[in-house]
């Protein structure tokens, strides 16, 4: 695999695609981002009003040791694939970088046969999250800098003048399984203790820990509709609302949402899939060759999964590099007010709704760049996110064959050419 990471193409268009109009193809070689090699598979609201009880939080206590128990623990989790290890699924890769260098991207659905590695690639993205500044014992991993990522905590500490002690951690990583309840999910409030006491007791949720991270679903398209329900909430707004018996809190809940699912096993709802900034499709490799190599570096990793893990150390922490390097230069990526008009052009010819596609590709070509090293979005760059950020916006036609990312780019090359 390693031999494939080092230089890559990715085409735009589908090999089915019969037009006449060039493919354009993104090649990059080590050299050319960062001055340095570039490797790993991809080369290139508050609450309304004030409550009449104090806010306390049982996670607090026990959050203040959870970065030194992380550290410690690490080397006892199972292993994970290495994600430099992954063969072919470049769209995938891609979408799934792009959203770690800009989360505000909103996520990655992930759609596509059973057994081609989707949830894989998503576990292994947990050794390239770069680490970020969170409040010392603040279980909802509040920015010390930015209001909109603060607890309610945080901030009332921040008014009065205080202090705020100040740490690294990796972004965490999320897994919310289908059968999770609603209270696991959003967290619970001990009413007998708000009662006879006068302290609202919450135990914070998967949406608190998920604040400033990757909320991964798999089988999202399984999910019960009164989480899917609770992630459409969050997703809108930003914050998670616990509203129970007269008592309300609310907390940051600003997330990736990472989806994965077969579609034969059932469509998603419709609000839920146009929250996914990207959509990438992933099919089953026909190459004999390429399947016995993965079956070869698959058993490779299950018979020694930590000296395979090790042979790998190298291009990981190259790609970690990068993308920490990408989410520094990102603020100084500009695009051409000509390349705007463009994307929006496509986006109304296509009749998607509303303007989350036109936010989205801007956002998505923007972080291209800065994994290349660019200070400026091509036409290129547009070229290679469009599919992804629209495919999934079109009104569905029971009528059409053609696959929908190849309706974006035949669009796109009409007005851009």
């Amino acid at each position: 695999m390693a031999s494939t990471f080092r230089t890559c193409s990715i085409a735009v268009l589908s090999s089915r695609h019969h037009s006449s109009s060039s493919i354009h193809s993104l090649s990059l070689t080590k050299g050319q981002a960062f001055g340095c090699k570039f490797c790993g598979g991809i080369g290139f609201h508050g609450v309304k009003g004030k409550s009449q009880f104090p806010v306390l939080s049982v996670a607090t206590d026990i959050n203040s040791t959870e970065q030194a128990w992380r550290i410690a623990s690490k080397e006892s989790h199972r292993p994970v694939y290495p994600f430099s290890a992954i063969v072919g699924q470049d769209e995938m890769k891609l979408c799934l970088l792009l959203n770690v260098i800009d989360p505000k991207i909103g996520g990655v659905m992930i759609m596509g046969d059973r057994g081609t590695g989707k949830s894989t690639t998503v576990r292994s993205l947990i050794d390239l999250l770069p680490e970020i500044k969170v409040v010392a014992g603040d279980p909802y991993n509040s920015d010390p800098e930015d209001p909109e990522f603060m607890g309610i905590e945080v901030r009332e500490r921040v008014l009065k003048g205080e202090q705020l002690e100040v740490v690294f951690s990796k972004i965490n990583m999320v897994d919310l399984p289908l059968g999770a309840t609603e209270d696991r999910v959003c967290g619970t409030i001990d009413i007998e203790k708000a009662l006879t006491e006068g302290v609202k007791a919450f135990e914070p949720g998967l949406l608190a820990k998920a604040n400033r991270g990757i909320l991964y679903v798999d089988e999202v398209n399984l999910l019960d509709d009164h989480l899917v329900d609770v992630l459409l909430d969050s997703a809108a707004s930003g914050w998670n609302t616990v509203e129970r018996e007269g008592i309300s809190i609310a907390h940051p809940a600003r997330f990736i949402l990472i989806g994965s699912g077969n579609p034969e096993e059932g469509e998603l709802r419709p609000q839920l899939l146009d929250r996914f900034g990207m959509h990438a499709q992933v099919g089953t490799v026909r190459d004999a060759e390429l399947r016995v190599k993965i079956v070869e570096e698959r058993a490779r990793f299950d018979k020694n999964p930590k000296e395979f893990r090790e042979a790998y150390k190298a291009e990981q922490e190259k790609l970690l590099q990068q993308i920490t390097s990408a989410r520094s230069f990102l603020p100084s990526v500009q695009i051409d007010h000509e390349l705007k008009v463009k994307i929006s052009k496509v986006c109304a010819e296509l009749n998607v709704d509303g303007l989350r596609g036109d936010i989205v590709t801007n956002r998505a070509a923007k972080a291209l760049a800065a994994l290349k090293g660019s200070e400026k979005v091509s036409a290129e760059d547009i070229a290679t996110v469009i599919p992804n950020c629209l495919r999934h916006r079109l009104r569905k036609d029971p009528l059409e064959s053609i696959d929908s990312g190849l309706l974006v780019i035949e669009k796109f090359y009409e007005i851009f050419s």
